[in-house]
């Protein structure tokens, strides 16, 4: 038996999708920024390697996205140190989420270029998006609306905090 396809229906999106897109690369802009500036730049965490940026149009609470701070555009045209410093920055992303927000799972994913959906195709990052049992709901299809839980500022400052907690 052929199971119907599920949808995750996201239309809070299409301000990002159609809006006006910033001049520069906001991973390189965070990753230049001066570590005080974090904030206004939704960072997480960063190493000399990667940082972890909120994402300002999530798909759930607590989405975030794990990049390098060198400005490639493939997975595999990443250094060796810097795809293992990705890794183990996503690695303690997700114990993060965990302890913060206590999800029942995690999708991961890499949206490699344009055509697969990434909405910046010319640096490469990891989406890390939080899931719990029955976290979508009739909202976004009938209504054109995503309930967040939590306002971005909340959930920076939880999650900032989670990160400063577990080095």
């Amino acid at each position: 038996m052929i199971q119907p396809m599920e949808h995750l229906w996201a239309p809070w999106r299409m301000e990002f999708i159609k809006g006006p897109k910033p001049a520069g690369c906001f991973f390189c802009e965070a990753a230049a920024a001066d570590p005080a500036d974090d904030p206004a730049h939704l960072v997480l965490a960063r190493t000399n390697l990667s940082l972890a940026i909120l994402n300002r149009y999530p798909y759930n609470n607590g989405h975030l996205m794990v990049a390098p701070t060198a400005h490639l555009a493939n997975l595999e045209d990443l250094p060796p140190a810097a795809a293992g410093d990705l890794t183990t920055l996503t690695q303690r992303s997700l114990r993060v989420l965990r302890r913060v927000l206590s999800p029942q799972g995690f999708n991961l994913g890499i949206n490699a270029g344009k055509i697969a959906g990434a909405g910046v195709a010319d640096h490469v990052h990891q989406h890390v998006v939080p899931r719990w049992d029955a976290d979508t709901n009739f909202m976004p299809v009938v209504a054109e609306t995503k309930v967040l839980n939590e306002h971005l500022t909340k959930s920076y400052q939880e999650l900032r905090a989670g990160f400063d907690r577990l080095t």
